[in-house]
């Protein structure tokens, strides 16, 4: 269950908990080449499904202001945390409680629209979370200056390089002051100077009272810019606590698998 505005037994540094989180999804066992032939083969009763936990009994919590890292390997549950952790999924057991507003970059532009001018899709984010006009006409300049995307910003993104793209999604993240981000790997795209930026605007927000969610496989990032980390492995927590510590038992796991 999702607890995002019933938050009374959050401690008062607490912005998110989770607790005996798990995460079930179904899928069916074998592979379809076309919708047409899954269909029929449902028709059939003849579709077989297999389920897993994406996550399992998962638990922990971020306090404010912290700069918290996520690390794990494909298909460890991150993803899936994320989301919960976003408000776009919810948990099959377990309780997610979070405290304030969060701007997720689950996936870079990921809610831009390809046929609409940059400008377009910069108020329509700016609506889905939940600024009025007037707000927006007061970021966009800043929005647009960050983002370096010039003249483009009138041009459909279909027009945009996935930098362009990538480096939009991020100023109009960060400049909705948001009281959660969410980076998942976000400093995997643009130029050197780009994520300089980047960097400098997430250590912003660090000094400020904005909780940071850093997803990241670099691994000297998550040294540097966390205090603590949650590492996950195929869905289960292996370890919560100093980032270093946690990188160090992670990078150990690695050379002997």
């Amino acid at each position: 269950m999702m607890d995002a505005m019933n938050n009374q037994d959050l401690h008062d540094d607490e912005v998110i908990r989770i607790e005996n989180v798990s995460v079930k999804f179904t899928a069916p066992s074998e592979q379809f080449n076309t919708f047409k032939e899954y269909a029929i083969r449902w028709l059939q009763h003849k579709v077989q499904h297999c389920s897993f936990l994406a996550l399992d009994q998962v638990s922990f919590s971020v306090n404010r202001s912290e700069v918290f890292g996520i690390i794990g390997n494909n298909g460890a549950g991150k993803s899936t945390l994320l989301k919960l952790i976003a408000r776009v999924l919810r948990p099959t057991s377990g309780r997610v409680r979070v405290r304030g507003r969060v701007a997720p970059l689950l996936e870079l532009g990921a809610g831009f629209h390809p046929e609409l001018s940059g400008r377009e899709n910069v108020y329509l984010n700016g609506a889905m979370l939940g600024f009025s006009r007037s707000e927006m006409d007061r970021k966009f300049n800043g929005i647009v200056e960050f983002s370096e995307v010039g003249d483009f910003i009138d041009a459909p993104l279909r027009t945009y390089s996935s930098g362009m793209w990538a480096r939009l999604g991020f100023s109009v993240a960060i400049d909705v002051d948001p009281d959660i981000l969410i980076l998942d790997e976000i400093l995997s795209v643009g130029d050197e100077s780009f994520q300089r930026k980047c960097l400098d605007r997430i250590a912003q927000f660090r000094d400020g009272d904005a909780t940071i969610l850093l997803v990241s496989h670099n691994m000297s990032l998550i040294e540097s810019m966390c205090k603590r980390a949650v590492w996950l492995d195929h869905g289960k927590v292996m370890g919560v606590g100093d980032a270093r510590d946690i990188v160090k038992e992670y990078r150990k796991a690695q050379k002997s698998a």
